[in-house]
């Protein structure tokens, strides 16, 4: 079986708190975990309100403690906002915490407006031109130092925290492959260029001591329910999120309203089933067999999974039926 993973983005909900958010999180990563879900990863964006996971080490240690078993991590940690020496503490103190269950997805892209990110970064020069450097730099502080090694990062030092490389884009592609990294394709939001970078990454792979062969992962956006019409109700959350986008309109994830969807623009409505392709939203037996057509067309090795649902006990039965299908559809050969 394909192993099913949850990258959540600990929404804030209209009408809930940070602490809705985070507590929302907690329950989700142990429902994944119960429902046999491999890993759950938790994404860094910045100045966005419908989003509670900024401090992405610190919530995924939140979720951490609430689970026993379950792989944590991030999908991911965008790494021009940090130093690498930064990253390999809090991983390694995460590590530490959780041994053998961290994962470190990690992105170059900044995950917020750009007056943000010079915020976060303060000397924009070190950003994404540095990142190739920064991964070598954070791989070498998290494994065994050197006799004369003069930076040590405690903790960090001999973590050998498992490094994923993410991506939307043919660089991270091309550079998962360059390092023998595995590799995760964002495709749940940017569709475009996805058999493009799996095949870039698969031709170019050179094999190396964290992996000996290719192992991809992508992702969709899910909205399952108990029937169709259901799911598509549910799902206009998401499609209001993405239009609040680009419109640079920061709230919190709208209530579903299909009135709100009959107010969009063509140019959004385009705009959202573009980059939405992907999307995952029916009932079960509607999900099954796009989703078994999306897997064959991939080979992926690992699904993951966002569910962009307003309401906590609707997300939670989305979950559930997501895992109902996972004996029924087979991993890359």
């Amino acid at each position: 079986m394909i192993p099913f993973s949850i990258l959540d983005l600990s929404q804030i909900s209209e009408g809930g708190t940070v602490s809705d958010a985070l507590a929302n999180s907690a329950r989700m990563a142990q429902a994944a975990e119960a429902a046999g879900y491999h890993r759950y990863w938790l994404a860094e964006h910045h100045g966005m309100p419908a989003i509670a996971s900024a401090a992405t080490s610190i919530v995924i240690a939140h979720v951490g403690q609430a689970t026993k078993t379950i792989r944590i991590g991030s999908g991911g940690i965008m790494l021009p906002n940090h130093s690498p020496l930064v990253i390999a503490e809090q991983f390694g103190t995460l590590e530490a915490l959780f041994p053998g269950r961290v994962d470190l997805g990690l992105g170059r892209a900044p995950g917020t407006d750009m007056m943000t990110a010079r915020a976060l970064r303060r000397n924009m020069d070190s950003g994404v031109d540095s990142f190739p450097n920064d991964v070598l730099e954070l791989q070498a502080l998290m494994d065994e130092p050197d006799e004369n090694q003069r930076i040590l990062a405690v903790p960090g030092m001999n973590a050998k925290v498992p490094i994923w490389l993410l991506g939307s884009s043919l660089y991270s592609a091309q550079l998962a492959a360059q390092l023998g990294l595995p590799y995760a394709f964002a495709s749940h939001f940017a569709p475009e260029l996805l058999f493009e970078a799996l095949n870039i990454y698969r031709s170019r792979f050179q094999p190396s001591e964290h992996l000996d062969k290719p192992h991809t992962m992508v992702g969709v956006m899910g909205v399952a329910a108990d029937t169709d019409a259901e799911a598509e109700f549910l799902y206009t959350s998401m499609q209001q999120s993405f239009a609040n986008l680009r419109r640079n309109v920061r709230k919190p994830f709208p209530k579903p309203s299909y009135d709100a969807i009959a107010d969009l623009r063509p140019d959004e409505t385009a705009m959202i089933d573009h980059m939405l392709r992907y999307a995952m939203v029916g009932s079960s037996a509607t999900i099954e067999k796009r989703l078994g057509a999306f897997l064959d067309q991939t080979q992926a090795d690992e699904l993951i999974i966002s569910m962009p649902i307003h309401d906590i006990e609707a997300r939670l039965r989305s979950l559930e039926l997501f895992a109902s299908l996972r004996p029924n559809l087979r991993a890359a050969a």
